[in-house]
């Protein structure tokens, strides 16, 4: 396919779906003025505020925004032609389109504004979809239309009701059944509430009345909404309820609740600090679903669609060819020797890719976000660290005169201890923030030519040692398209196993 307006040639991986942005809420009529008005809808917002350093200086690092890396990136193009928001066409196949639902709220872009609910949202994402698949230039090699959705806050909500609610039709005009009818290929939600949006303890009075008179559309946010809207039977309001499948499907959560300032900061303080300012950790991501945390707020200067952490965990699950899973068994836990001691444990997950100069995924108890799980629960089961996509072209070679290229990633856990003597929290003998494991691997996978992959590893103790080749397990059942491997380690207070497994991402 030839652009005729740049004259770039683009070859067509089958990856490189049509994408459609879905933006988020807008609670005032001024904000929905604001984001009719503007082209994008918040696609193309970048930062340039990246982090401090020693002197508390800010550093400046320039993300240009998730729309601009596409198109520099990828090869991307956006679909507005001649001032027209759904041209005619034909438009490359590799094109963004904006959803913009918000138009027919306007006052200033239609006679008769109104705000709708989203299920009419949903219905106008369907037609959207088609209109889409009218104007594109289908490409040889896709034998099925499909396009691959992102969206912040509210906007996956709409995609979800788009997807789950049988009253929407699929593509060819029928009731849902086939969930490929539906054409989509992939979701990809920013800081999405998809368990709701809740308040701290002693505001529950508001949220009752948020959801009984659903002032400007926010009751769309309670219980009782979302399972109307999701077509739910019961209360699990991040359930996709087999209507799409969950690893096709990824969750961005936000941890920096400080950085949100909308209503004057009266959204955080309402929510609480568990949070990104709005939308609370626990109600940020769709059941089995794999997702990742970024220290990022709901919006603003450091919000999450803004940030170098959203594009790369973006970019490598949608064009991404390799997925790793990360776990830790504890196949021993010691206590200190005392009388009727019992003790719960945070398990902190950092992992860092070579050559970005971010962290991609990060729960850490700073952050309010680490894993908290029972002794008896880590000790039942193997504790889920992160699920992560590598790209085999994007891989940064470590040496100049390297040959063998290696996707290299670092995986930082630490796990902390709560103790508790007669279901009192023991302190004596007891330092804050004090590990029983605190520990740092990195890992570099390798593609083979007949499909499987060789997996090295050395502990960051270990400095510039030769990486030690991983050796598989029996296949279990968690993926039969690959295998598992182990490192076994032994530590004072903790005994087990940090298990790793690789396949093919398609």
């Amino acid at each position: 396919m030839q652009n005729s307006e740049t004259n770039t040639v683009y070859a067509y991986p089958k990856q490189y779906l049509p994408i459609i942005y879905v933006r988020g809420y807008a609670g005032t009529q001024g904000q929905i003025e604001d984001t009719a008005a503007t082209p994008y809808m918040g696609f193309n917002l970048g930062s340039t505020k990246y982090r401090q350093d020693n002197s508390r200086n800010v550093h400046k690092w320039v993300f240009e925004s998730p729309l601009i890396r596409l198109m520099k990136d990828h090869g991307y193009v956006d679909a507005y032609r001649d001032g027209k928001i759904l041209p005619e066409g034909p438009i490359p196949y590799r094109s963004i389109w904006i959803f913009r639902y918000y138009d027919i709220s306007s006052n200033e872009m239609t006679n008769e504004a109104s705000r709708k609910e989203i299920e009419f949202h949903a219905e106008e994402l369907r037609k959207f979809i088609l209109k889409v698949r009218e104007r594109v230039e289908q490409p040889p090699g896709h034998a099925k239309f499909q396009v691959i959705l992102i969206a912040h806050s509210m906007g996956g909500l709409v995609c979800r009701c788009y997807l789950q609610n049988p009253d929407i039709l699929d593509l060819d005009h029928r009731k849902p059944g086939d969930t490929e009818r539906k054409g989509v290929a992939k979701l990809f939600t920013y800081a999405t509430p998809h368990g709701g949006i809740n308040f701290r303890a002693g505001l529950g009075w508001v949220e009752g009345f948020r959801d009984f008179l659903d002032p400007n559309n926010a009751g769309n946010f309670g219980p009782k909404r979302m399972k109307e809207f999701l077509a739910l039977e019961d209360d699990k309001l991040n359930s996709l309820n087999g209507q799409f499948p969950p690893e096709k499907t990824f969750c961005l959560i936000g941890t920096d609740s400080r950085d949100y300032s909308t209503l004057g900061g009266l959204a955080r303080r309402a929510v609480g600090p568990i949070s990104d300012g709005l939308v609370q950790i626990e109600n940020a991501y769709i059941d089995k679903a794999p997702r990742a945390f970024v220290h990022r707020s709901h919006s603003g200067h450091y919000g999450i669609v803004n940030s170098e952490e959203g594009y790369q965990n973006l970019e490598r699950f949608l064009f991404g060819d390799t997925r790793v899973m990360l776990r830790l068994k504890a196949t021993n836990l010691r206590l200190p020797k005392k009388k009727n001691i019992s003790a719960s444990y945070y398990v902190e997950t950092e992992i860092s890719i070579r050559g970005i100069p971010v962290k991609i995924h990060r729960r850490t108890m700073d952050t309010a976000s680490a894993t908290m799980r029972t002794m008896n629960d880590m000790l039942a089961s193997p504790t889920h660290l992160h699920t992560l996509f590598l790209s085999k072209r994007k891989i940064v070679k470590r040496y100049e005169h390297e040959e063998d290229k290696a996707m290299a990633f670092l995986v930082h856990v630490r796990i902390v201890p709560q103790y508790q003597i007669d279901k009192k929290l023991w302190f004596d003998e007891y330092f804050e923030g004090k590990a029983i494991f605190d520990e740092s691997l990195e890992f570099e996978v390798k593609s083979k030519p007949d499909g499987t992959f060789e997996v090295t590893h050395r502990w960051n103790w270990q400095g510039d040692t030769t990486p030690i080749p991983l050796e598989w397990l029996p296949s279990t059942n968690i993926h039969e398209d690959c295998k598992e491997a182990r490192i076994v380690f032994s530590r004072s207070y903790i005994e087990g196993e940090l298990l790793i497994k690789v396949s093919e991402w398609k």
